[in-house]
């Protein structure tokens, strides 16, 4: 909108060096020829107005030229003409210009995405006979004439807008046609659809189908857009998550409405002139279907429906406008720039809606993920401890190499503490343990808790005399800390000298038995002795 209102001040700076066309539009009575140009309209009323079916029409206007040059003859208000022809005569009645164009014709295009032709003229009186005729008009075209060096310049502005306007809907489209190809997203591939019929019609509407790609199907500039209108219904639908289980109102609202749309389609293929004004009803029913839902899913609490609100709004002002246009008195403005901007800025706002709802996503599946990851850890995690379960044993022995070893140990005195102390020293007696051995392994050896006072040790080593040196070493810290009666039985195994985990796992428990009972007859011949 800023690029254009440059352009408008620019022509007004102008307005006094350029000529005018004064003149009225009529029913053309017959085709225009250079001979039928001639023809006297005092006995034809003028219109006051052209019908959207357009034509043909006549516009027969009187100019006056005060400075020999080149001038441009070109259309105001609207760039949506199927064909149209300029005879230009001078008072004389020769022809001086004979020129053709329109979105249905196959003549070049001098000027970029404009239908302006070119006339060297002297000074003097002329007669301009333009005849216009297309399957329908957006807006009722104003041929006007100007200087060649102001129209150079003064359509950059607008035609600056419209690539930029295509490029974002050409960017959107395709990033969501891939997300939809990706996610298999039903609202994706609907706002892609919705993307595609606006790039289509405004390509087709402001030339840039015609003049880039040579593609002259008038009825791009309608066709699309009821396919499109359809989509956008279904769109809003899946984007406010409606539908007859929680929503039945409003999705019997969409679903009829989305019905009747396609039904236009079907109307549009027997009556194709009417297929812009099928598009305008259609954009006036799913804008006013978005208000609605957006309103009451907004109060409902969806979270994107407070966004949507916002794009519908603005769509709604500028589109409603667009659409409700007949004329306008700017010559380098179209009431096609007007609808450019308008649904440019409904797709980058639908684009937000969706980016909100894509990060909305990411977030419940990275916190569904840190679940799960918390979950997994706390199942793999002693908690009185902080080590290693017995789960993660039975997961890590798995990977153990053949060199590596397993180290069962069986903790003495807990019973005796928690029965004479409590439970709390008990505890304390395993945390104890537990931190003392995992800092004497280090990254040699894995310390796990097995249950009550049970613990493994595994090491990829295979550093069996290291792993007994260490507990010994334990077992004498916590005695210096307090745990006098302090003890343990432990007996290791290597990984090569067992068939399976099951039976790496019976060895070890064995042989820490084994040591048990040794300690213990140890302990009883001791005890004999004093």
């Amino acid at each position: 909108m800023v690029a254009v209102g440059v352009c408008l001040v620019a022509a007004g700076r102008d307005a006094h060096a350029r000529p005018e066309l004064r003149g009225h539009w009529v029913q053309a009575p017959a085709a225009l020829t250079p001979e039928s140009a001639r023809i006297s309209t005092e006995a034809l009323p003028p219109l006051a107005t052209i019908g959207r079916i357009g034509g043909p029409y006549w516009f027969v206007a009187e100019l006056t030229i005060d400075q020999p040059g080149p001038y441009v003859l070109d259309f105001g208000s609207s760039s949506t003409i199927g064909r149209f022809r300029h005879v230009v005569t001078d008072a004389a009645g020769h022809v001086v210009s004979d020129v053709q164009g329109g979105i249905e014709s196959r003549e070049p295009n001098p000027f970029f995405l404009r239908h302006g032709r070119q006339l060297d003229l002297a000074a003097g009186k002329y007669r301009v006979v333009t005849e216009v005729s297309s399957p329908f008009l957006l807006a009722e075209p104003s041929p006007m004439v100007t200087t060649l060096d102001e129209y150079r310049e003064s359509i950059k502005s607008g035609n600056a807008l419209v690539l930029l306007c295509l490029g974002i809907f050409l960017g959107l489209g395709i990033y969501y046609a891939a997300l939809a190809a990706a996610r298999r997203r039903a609202a994706d591939a609907l706002y892609a659809l919705f993307v595609l019929g606006n790039i289509l019609y405004n390509a087709t509407a402001l030339l840039v189908l015609p003049d880039l790609f040579g593609m002259h199907w008038f009825y791009l500039v309608s066709a699309p857009i009821l396919v499109s209108n359809t989509a956008y219904i279904l769109f809003v639908m899946k984007l406010l998550d409606i539908d007859m289980a929680s929503h039945p109102r409003l999705a019997r609202a969409g679903l009829g409405i989305a019905a009747l749309l396609s039904l236009f389609i079907l109307v549009a293929l027997v009556r194709p002139r009417w297929s812009l004004e099928l598009d305008r009803v259609g954009v006036a029913f799913f804008i006013s279907y978005g208000l609605v839902s957006a309103f009451i899913r907004m109060r409902q609490g969806n979270p994107s429906a407070r966004l949507y609100l916002v794009a519908v709004a603005v769509l709604f002002v500028l589109a409603g406008t667009a659409i409700s246009l007949r004329g306008t008195n700017t010559r380098y403005f179209f009431v096609e720039h007007l609808g450019l901007v308008a649904v440019t800025a409904e797709a980058v706002l639908l684009a937000l809606v969706l980016a909100q709802q894509i990060a909305t996503v990411d977030t419940e599946r990275n916190t569904a993920l840190d679940r799960a990851a918390q979950n997994a850890r706390i199942a793999r995690i002693d908690a009185l401890t902080n080590l290693y379960n017995r789960y993660a044993l039975e997961h890590d022995l798995a990977d153990l190499p053949t060199e590596g070893s397993l180290t069962f140990i069986d903790l003495d005195s807990l019973k005796r503490y928690n029965d004479e102390f409590g439970h709390a020293h008990g505890d304390e007696l395993l945390r104890c343990f537990a931190r003392s051995l995992t800092t004497l392994l280090g990254t040699r050896g894995v310390l796990y808790r097995l249950s009550g006072d049970e613990f493994a040790v595994t090491c990829p080593s295979g550093e069996t005399n290291f792993v007994a040196d260490v507990i010994a070493q334990s077992i004498q810290t916590m005695q210096a800390h307090g745990f006098a009666f302090a003890g343990a039985s432990h007996g290791s195994v290597h990984r090569r000298e067992t068939e399976s985990l099951e039976q790496l796992k019976q060895v070890a428990d064995e042989r820490m038995y084994e040591e048990k009972h040794r300690r213990k007859s140890l302990g009883q011949k001791r005890s004999a002795v004093r």
